[in-house]
């Protein structure tokens, strides 16, 4: 919805100052919707940052960025679980993060300004309510793994 590649440029900014310094970032790809019916195509990359907050800090920051640039909370993935456990939330020296802006959700597909997914923290591998890293459907989407392979 809206410039997509302004709401791109802007979140990637944005994450370049509030989560970590982006090393990398990939070409955009516009595509086709998936998992719903959309008369939008959908611009989608993929960004690495060097990051020294958690992967729980690194979620809420993004977040953060995605209703300043628009997102309202109906659109959001279902229900956030607000009582958290703290694993994975001690991290020492600068980690890795990879995150795509794509269009989509889990829950609620439908078109929106921006969605910003994490896709991979290291070698973590974290299964929470929200918070699930490796993305578990990023393999199924080429929208996601032709930009990942590209800054990989």
């Amino acid at each position: 919805m809206g410039d997509r590649r302004q709401n791109i440029e802007k979140a990637v900014a944005l994450i370049g100052e509030r989560v970590g310094e982006v090393v990398r970032q990939s070409s955009l790809m516009e595509t086709e919707p998936w998992g719903f019916a959309s008369d939008n195509l959908f611009l989608n990359g993929v960004i690495l940052c060097q990051t020294e907050l958690s992967p729980r800090e690194v979620l809420q920051a993004t977040q953060k960025i995605e209703r300043e640039l628009g997102r309202k909370k109906s659109e959001k993935r279902g229900a956030r679980n607000e009582e958290r456990g703290a694993k994975n939330e001690e991290r020492g020296a600068k980690s890795q993060l990879s995150t795509v802006n794509c269009k989509l959700s889990i829950v609620n597909y439908q078109d929106r300004p921006i969605d910003i997914d994490i896709l991979l923290y290291d070698d973590l591998s974290i299964d929470e309510p929200d918070l699930k890293i490796p993305h578990p459907l990023m393999e199924q989407r080429d929208f996601v793994m032709i930009p990942l392979r590209e800054i990989w």
